[in-house]
């Protein structure tokens, strides 16, 4: 920046010709900091204030069955996690992440609006249930209408800001080191905003008014987009370049249109880029996977007389042949992540209706919301991250516990021993609690509560959260470092989709048990919760062996087995390097 500062006042004899040189400089870096991290903090208050409490609120005001409000609440945070892919598609491919984050935020605005106004207005809820001897009046089709296009709506927005304002904070520095810095303040932000609603605005809804809680989401979501908004004067935008996601898409479909090409050994016959090997890898492909090598493998008509590409669907260099069977490798290891995030999803949704059917007082004047329980995971996780951060960086037998094999391998296994550990403190929690409705006679009974403390339920949360603080964090260091440099983001939106696909996953488990068996009727209490969560220890018991083998067979780039992948020392070495 400064060389061409003074080329530009050399050239130049008036002071005007400096004028964008300064206004340069003032973009970007940490100028546009409170900018981001303002915005990230007061739109994780209103994502999280109103879908967190979802499940509550579908019970109590619009009289949806129990087990029906846990499934739509899981597609949601299935929708939550998956379409911010389709956010960054369109953020790299066409309009730039300041644009996707900006609408976005509106979106979400505009869908909260809707929401409160549900909650505001009577003629948009159904009447609320009555005696034991009148059923509950189910909302009809224009509450329903109002009600599902507020969450559409304030999902579409959240997800479409999730991953584009992160990575538009990321593009404003040029160290890595400012880049990690700004990661770290990034989800603080956005793991305070989480608990400040799931504390407060969860309470304020379930205690004092829903209308009011869902009013509070709206002015932080507003709040929000103005403060991100107010930096633009200050944001460097960065030009869209081009999902790499669409050139994996390229590899698949120019690998079908030449399947019945016989692939030659000749190096020369491949497509290594315009500029030919200097600019690409300087090896023809691997035989790994060498169906897909046909797609850089040149024919007539494929590249034009400067060396270019003249049909992106048909040719690919070798690089992103390479790119793709990369991610190939990866999705063994990353289908063991799905079962594993799939538990959690279910533990998640149950917990919560547990909570609702237990004895939430704490202490005389104060009782827990229900919505408010799962903020046990996330601060066991926070606390679980910053000791396992001290014990990388100072204890001096972590290698030698570890060997030769890599930590991240090891953080991963954790935490699936970890989920399965807490799937079944959750199933004996779940029996004691069964044992005492039973004993005092509370089936058949209509908004039941157990003299059972919600506290009971913490461990199987805290031990949940510790787990998600070992495989995680783990998930994404892995895919990052194993992933081509230039599908970085990408990787990271590995871990969303993972998590996306559990929730759908968790739906279907639970709808296939209530279809299959009477574990869980609408009353928790005539039915046997505890055999679900027994199902899940298995299922995570399962998944655990199968990851055990995918990481034991997986073969890292460039290298011949998982045991010569580099270490978190090693890693950070090569990042010191590039």
């Amino acid at each position: 920046m400064e060389s061409s500062c003074s080329g530009q006042a050399a050239g130049n004899d008036g002071e005007a010709e400096l004028k964008p040189c300064n206004a340069e400089k003032k973009r970007a870096g940490w100028t546009t900091f409170p900018f981001i991290i303002g915005a990230t903090a007061f739109l994780s208050v209103a994502v999280t204030g109103w879908m967190i409490n979802l499940i509550v609120y579908l019970i109590k005001e619009f009289n949806v069955n129990g087990i029906d409000a846990a499934q739509i609440y899981n597609v949601i945070n299935g929708c939550f996690c998956l379409l911010p892919i389709l956010g960054a598609v369109i953020a790299d491919s066409v309009m730039g992440c300041f644009l996707v984050a900006s609408i976005s935020s509106f979106i979400a605005t505009m869908g909260i609006v809707l929401l409160s106004l549900t909650a505001t207005l009577h003629s948009l809820r159904p009447e609320p249930c009555g005696n034991r001897s009148s059923p509950c009046k189910a909302p009809s089709n224009l509450q329903l209408g109002v009600l599902y296009t507020g969450i559409v709506l304030a999902t579409l927005g959240a997800s479409g800001v999730r991953f584009t304002s992160a990575t538009l904070g990321a593009n404003q520095f040029e160290s890595q080191r400012d880049q990690s810095t700004f990661f770290n303040w990034f989800f603080f932000a956005q793991y305070a905003g989480l608990v400040l609603s799931s504390t407060l605005i969860v309470y304020v809804e379930s205690s004092v008014s829903w209308s009011l809680g869902f009013w509070l989401c709206v002015a932080a979501n507003f709040i929000g987009l103005v403060v991100l908004v107010a930096g633009n004067r200050y944001y460097r935008h960065e030009m869209p370049q081009g999902s790499p996601l669409l050139s994996l898409a390229r590899v698949l479909v120019a690998s079908l249109r030449k399947w019945k090409l016989q692939l030659t050994r000749n190096n020369d016959e491949f497509y290594y880029g315009r500029d030919g090997q200097k600019k690409e890898v300087d090896v023809p492909p691997k035989m790994n996977c060498r169906f897909f090598n046909r797609a850089a493998v040149k024919t007539d008509g494929d590249t034009r007389p400067d060396n270019s590409i003249a049909k992106p669907w048909r040719l690919c260099t070798v690089q992103q042949v390479e790119d793709l069977k990369c991610v190939i490798k990866m999705l063994p290891l990353w289908s063991s992540a799905i079962f594993l995030s799939t538990p959690i999803a279910v533990q998640n949704s149950m917990t919560v209706l547990q909570a609702l059917t237990m004895d939430r007082q704490l202490g005389p004047h104060f009782m827990i919301p229900a919505g408010s329980i799962l903020v046990m995971i996330m601060i066991s996780s926070l606390v679980s991250l910053a000791l396992i951060d001290r014990f990388q960086s100072s204890f001096p037998l972590r290698k030698k516990l570890t060997g030769s094999t890599p930590m991240v391998f090891y953080r991963i296994g954790t935490g699936h021993l970890l989920n399965v550990l807490g799937m079944i403190v959750s199933a004996v929690i779940e029996s004691r609690r069964l044992r005492t409705s039973h004993l005092h006679h509370l089936q058949n009974v209509n908004n039941p509560v157990v003299p059972m403390s919600v506290v009971w339920l913490f461990p199987q949360l805290i031990l949940v959260g510790i787990g998600e603080a070992f495989h995680f964090p783990g998930q994404v260091l892995l895919y990052f470092r194993e992933f081509p440099a230039n599908l970085s983001n990408s990787a990271t939106a590995m871990v969303s989709a993972m998590i996306g696909i559990s929730f759908y996953l968790s739906t279907g488990l639970v709808d296939l048990v209530r279809r299959s068996t009477g574990w869980l009727p609408d009353n928790l209490n005539d039915g046997r919760l505890d055999y679900v969560y027994w199902l899940l220890a298995g299922i995570g018991a399962a998944n655990f062996g199968y990851y055990l083998v995918c990481a034991k067979l997986y073969e890292g780039n460039d290298r011949s087995s998982s045991s010569n992948l580099p270490t978190s020392d090693d890693a950070g070495e090569k990042e010191l390097r590039s």
